[in-house]
């Protein structure tokens, strides 16, 4: 394969080099713990839950049970861990039926059983057990406006984490005394536990006020209930130091870093320069591919920093405030916006998707740009400028055949971004 020839398939590689570096089948048997000399419950949730509790199962050396929540369609077969599939990202029924099952399970264990906990991203969302005083009704509307205001995903779990009878350290909470590892793939800018599924297993820095400031920093009006229990700040979440912790270990299997250096060895492989500039980049999807475009032209017209043929990777979760009443994920508005930004330039493809397969709430994982995007959606009547206006990255570029579709992934190590620079002409 040239790159000069096939630029398409050069990226649609990386982005499956990226893939495979975080595919729990090959992640979670390095890092299981010894079998205890009591019970084994594994307990998790997340886009990737079931594919790690299908491969926990298969190397695992004694008996264990459990329940695990992912998204719907996320699911594959297991034998001894009961597989429930709920709603992402606005939590349903079935996500907090399971999140109460869980806590069941883990409670009135004793200090020789073993509590494994799988967690991924995905998984705040799928655990959708409310507080007590707050109704799920509640809970999905306001997590409605929160994925609409534009807030990171940092903000948006610390008041879910103070929402929640489970997530920020309220599973380890009830699993103590028995020991307690957690296994994590991170989807979360700068891997921070406490951030990851809103870290139900791991102490939470974040405050009630923490929570009423992301609220008022948007300006969103939270239903009544929720407003009076984040006023009255009672029973805040575990915080460090805590003495429920003290059996409790927590260790990253699969990052976005990890994904973005497999890339970048695939890169290099196929003689391109790979140029990493960030694997926790957030803000919204439009602003950080101005910046994109910015560096894909150095590259191109300067050689700096370095010259061409070079491919930009990056990662992170961007955001995207809506404002429009198209269809679209943050990578199809990033591609968008980098397509409106560039122009037609010449030599510069790109290629960015989720990597759970489900970019925002659609059928695709993101979708491919090239030079003529532009060009192609005026001619098939849509305007790039007005699509983007519109948040309708997925509509425009369905309308040119090149949508990203994988399917679910079964793993989740936040957002591929690929930008292939070629040589000028």
């Amino acid at each position: 394969m040239t790159v000069a020839t096939d630029p398409d398939q050069l990226l649609r590689a990386l982005f499956e080099a990226a893939l495979a570096a975080a595919d729990p089948a090959v992640a979670v048997p390095r890092f299981l713990p010894p079998a205890p000399r009591g019970r084994t419950i594994v307990v998790g949730a997340g886009k990737a839950a079931a594919s790690m509790a299908r491969a926990v199962e298969r190397h695992w050396p004694g008996p264990l049970e459990g329940l695990v929540v992912t998204r719907y369609g996320h699911a594959v077969p297991c034998e001894r861990i009961r597989v429930v599939e709920a709603s992402h990202p606005v939590p349903d029924e079935a996500g907090t039926r399971a999140a109460a099952e869980i806590l069941a399970m883990v409670r009135g264990l004793g200090s020789d059983d073993l509590v494994l906990c799988l967690a991924s991203g995905g998984g705040s969302a799928l655990l959708g057990l409310p507080a007590a005083g707050i109704t799920l009704a509640d809970k999905r509307a306001l997590t409605g406006d929160l994925l609409r205001s534009g807030a990171t995903i940092g903000e948006i779990n610390t008041v879910r984490k103070h929402l929640s009878a489970i997530k920020g350290g309220r599973l380890a909470q009830a699993a103590a005394p028995a020991r307690l590892v957690t296994l994590a793939i991170s989807d979360v800018p700068n891997d921070d536990p406490a951030v990851i599924a809103s870290g139900p297993t791991v102490p939470d820095p974040s405050t009630y006020a923490d929570a009423r400031a992301v609220l008022a920093k948007y300006g969103i009006v939270p239903p009544p209930a929720i407003a009076a229990r984040l006023e009255a700040a009672a029973e805040e979440t575990p915080k460090p130091g805590d003495p429920v912790f003290a059996n409790s270990s927590f260790t990253l299997i699969a990052t976005p870093q990890m994904a973005l250096d497999a890339a970048a060895e695939r890169a290099r492989a196929a003689g391109v320069t790979p140029i990493v500039l960030g694997d926790a980049i957030e803000g919204e999807a439009r602003d950080v591919a101005l910046v994109h475009a910015a560096i894909a032209r150095q590259v191109q017209r300067r050689g700096q920093p370095l010259p061409a043929p070079a491919v930009l990777l990056s990662g992170g979760e961007t955001t995207v405030t809506v404002r429009g009443r198209g269809r679209g994920g943050r990578n199809a508005e990033f591609l968008l916006a980098l397509a409106v930004a560039l122009d037609g330039q010449p030599g510069i493809h790109a290629l960015a998707g989720d990597t759970d397969g489900i970019d925002g709430t659609e059928d695709n994982a993101g979708a491919v740009l090239r030079p003529d995007s532009v060009a192609r959606g005026r001619a098939a009547g849509i305007e790039a400028r007005a699509a983007l206006a519109d948040n309708d990255g997925y509509g425009f570029f369905a309308a040119l055949g090149d949508l990203v579709r994988t399917g679910p992934t079964l793993t989740n190590v936040n957002d591929f971004r690929a930008i292939l620079v070629l040589p000028p002409s």
